[in-house]
């Protein structure tokens, strides 16, 4: 797709402000003498309070874009807008302020601490926080209430899950990044996952953007943006989005 098709597709909705803007972005990385490009000058506006699905297949780069929009990598080339602000041009303790101040991550594997129960691990991740929300607050949203004081062990994945959720949501994040959320869920329990993060996004407003190689979970999205070979095949508008306990595949 060229960049005037892409620059049509991203201002298709003058009304929605851009939280976040992907000027030309390539990333390459290099082990000894290889060099290996992941990514090729890759345009993209991020709206504010939208649910955006990018789609792409093993090896296609969306980790690694996910990456740098959340401020854990930086681009080789290219600009990272955030409230018109360059991310790109961020020191080590500028970009852990941006991460911990305005993203929250969710990962496929949950990562929590075993030997913390549920509230203990939302806890550590409000305790860094500048402004968090109770951490009790963050499991209600997330319907962990009753849960709150099992250990990890306890749970099971999509529950588990939903922790990860209220971990990344108690910063009270503008931005929710989640890298396959429902890859090691079943579909009954990744539908849940699905349900919770777009009731984040219709009730709180929270900008969320999930990368899945699943492109059914496109159907749900307000927009979906397809990757491949480290550049963007299409970007496009979702007319009729379906609720997350349609989603099948």
């Amino acid at each position: 797709m060229s960049a005037s098709e892409m620059n049509s597709v991203q201002a298709s909705d003058t009304e929605q402000q851009v939280l976040l803007s992907l000027k030309s972005i390539s990333k390459t990385y290099t082990t000894g003498d290889v060099e290996v490009p992941v990514l090729h000058h890759v345009d993209l506006d991020i709206y504010a309070r939208e649910f955006l699905v990018i789609v792409g297949p093993s090896g296609s780069g969306k980790s690694t874009l996910l990456n740098i929009v959340g401020g854990i990598d930086l681009p080789t080339e290219g600009d990272v807008y955030f409230h018109e602000k360059n991310v790109s041009e961020f020191n080590e303790q500028q970009l852990t302020r941006y991460r911990r101040e305005h993203i929250g991550f969710v990962f496929q594997f949950y990562n929590l601490v075993p030997t913390l129960t549920a509230r203990e691990n939302v806890i550590v991740a409000a305790d860094i926080s500048a402004d968090p929300m109770s951490p009790d607050d963050a499991l209600e949203l997330v319907g962990l209430s009753s849960r709150a004081n099992h250990f990890p062990a306890q749970l099971s994945g999509g529950e588990q899950q939903r922790v990860a959720i209220a971990r990344a949501l108690v910063k009270q994040p503008e931005l929710l990044l989640c890298d396959e959320p429902t890859g090691a869920l079943d579909l009954t329990t990744g539908r849940k996952i699905l349900g919770v993060l777009a009731n984040l996004n219709r009730e709180l407003g929270k900008t969320v953007v999930i990368i899945t190689h699943n492109s059914a979970i496109g159907q749900m999205a307000q927009r979906v943006v397809r990757i491949g070979s480290g550049t963007i095949a299409e970007a496009k508008p979702n007319p009729h989005p379906i609720a997350a306990e349609q989603v099948t595949w």
